[in-house]
């Protein structure tokens, strides 16, 4: 076997065409390890939104809060069921949630799709993650808001002090608030009661939060809603389940569209991949005889230049990924095609990342170099020596 010192040596002697290659590789793998931060990004902003122990109840036929209607007298009934935790008082924990969309303009003058939500006298005890940062919370009872901090960075109307006009009220922002990162961050918050109110909804809202007793409790609370007639038009979900399940379409739609344009990149790196390894062979045909001579067999020879393809392609991929890991510092949003709002999420890493990003830079320098080793396999030892 051809010592893998040789084969390091090899790729010093040919610096220009070896920067190309590995800047080749590593922007493939760039644009491949963005798409997949990208996805994951979603998937882990909408998978903290929630609580282990909380549910949303909604109308089975819903898709997304926004398109789910909980009559005013079947939340009570909701509310009486067994599962439902109660706080000191003996009051059940439960939110009544009307959700709605609005526009505001962002910072570049377009405009952009904010979720709504109502919530009821008890979310905080449900939403324990949410902490103001700046301003107060709000009043109930009042037209009031509160902003999570991923709509300020975006949409300057939605400051705290600022005033915005929808459902034909004007609304004042009084607080600025954090969920660490979660969907929340990209909604505004106030009465639902007021909300409700507004949009002419009544006593009707979208969806319910509540708190179990213990969290494996789901399924019971599920047959409690089947059995009852009056609730079975209803289910619960882990709060955190539904936005595991909100998030599937966007970052899966993501994936695949960023997957298939990498793979169209990487035949561009392949190739070049494979002209530096020809040109190599191409250079190297006295040394290739050489090497033969000293007895070594046609497997190491094409086993050392596959080698020297797979060191370009993991030396390209390792820097593509450390150009890809200060993604991690950028926050972007995009619209939620389940409920057509905003969501504001950040770029992230994870190891499963780091390891498919280089597996496909293997890949890539495998294919790359195949062709170029094999005919370096099969160079005749006597007119490799000679020089052709």
């Amino acid at each position: 076997m051809i010592p893998l010192k040789y084969t390091w040596n090899s790729l010093g002697r040919r610096k220009l065409t070896t920067g190309i290659t590995i800047m080749g590789v590593a922007l493939v793998v760039f644009v491949f390890a963005a798409v997949l931060m990208m996805a994951f990004g979603i998937r882990k902003t909408l998978q903290s939104t929630g609580l282990p122990d909380n549910v949303k109840i909604l109308r089975k036929s819903s898709t997304a809060e926004i398109s789910s209607i909980i009559p005013g007298e079947d939340q009570a009934l909701i509310a009486a069921l067994p599962q439902i935790a109660k706080d000191t008082d003996g009051k059940p924990l439960t939110s009544n949630e009307p959700v709605v969309v609005i526009n505001l303009t962002r910072n570049d003058g377009a405009t952009g799709n904010i979720t709504v939500r109502g919530v009821g006298p008890n979310y905080g005890k449900l939403h324990s993650q949410v902490k103001i940062i700046k301003g107060r919370n709000f009043h109930f009872g009042l037209n009031e808001l509160i902003v999570g901090e991923a709509i300020v960075k975006e949409f300057p109307e939605a400051k705290v002090g600022e005033k915005i006009k929808f459902a034909g009220n004007e609304w004042e922002i009084v607080g600025e608030f954090t969920t660490d990162g979660s969907g929340y961050d990209s909604e505004l918050w106030g009465d639902g009661i007021r909300l409700g109110s507004a949009f002419n909804r009544g006593t009707t809202v979208s969806t319910i939060t509540a708190k179990l007793k213990a969290a494996a409790e789901v399924d019971a609370l599920n047959h409690s809603l089947v059995k009852d007639k009056r609730l079975n038009a209803y289910e619960a979900k882990p709060e955190q389940a539904y936005y595991e399940e909100q998030s599937e379409f966007l970052s899966s739609f993501i994936e695949i569209l960023g997957i298939f344009v990498t793979v169209i990149f990487s035949f561009g790196a392949m190739i070049g991949a494979t002209i530096t390894m020809y040109a190599a062979v191409a250079n190297r045909t006295v040394e290739i005889g050489t090497l033969r001579a000293l007895g070594f067999s046609r497997r190491s020879v094409m086993a050392a230049f596959l080698m020297e393809s797979l060191l370009l392609s993991l030396l390209g991929g390792l820097f593509g990924l450390v150009l890809a890991s200060f993604l991690s510092f950028v926050q972007v949003s995009t619209i939620n095609f389940e409920s057509y709002s905003q969501l504001s999420f950040s770029f992230a890493l994870s190891p499963e990342i780091v390891i498919t990003s280089l597996i496909f830079s293997l890949i890539m320098g495998f294919v790359g170099g195949f062709l170029p080793s094999f005919r370096a396999a099969r160079l005749n030892i006597v007119n490799s020596l000679r020089g052709g």
